[in-house]
């Protein structure tokens, strides 16, 4: 499920609206043991675009 939630987020990355929605819905999909991975993935992906939203759905952890 985490490959077709990747495949998503990388088709809509142009539009902040619907790269947040997507977002969202994927976290819901994704297993608890595959949302490290994904994290990661998320922010090598698509920090430079939508920093502020990965940082919304990631908190970072101090």
């Amino acid at each position: 499920m985490i490959e077709y939630v990747k495949t998503i987020l990388q088709k809509v990355s142009f539009s902040k609206y619907l790269f947040e929605r997507e977002l969202r819905k994927g976290l819901r999909l994704i297993r608890p043991e595959e949302a490290e991975e994904f994290k990661n993935w998320c922010y090598q992906m698509f920090e430079r675009l939508h920093g502020a939203i990965l940082n919304r759905y990631f908190k970072p952890a101090f």
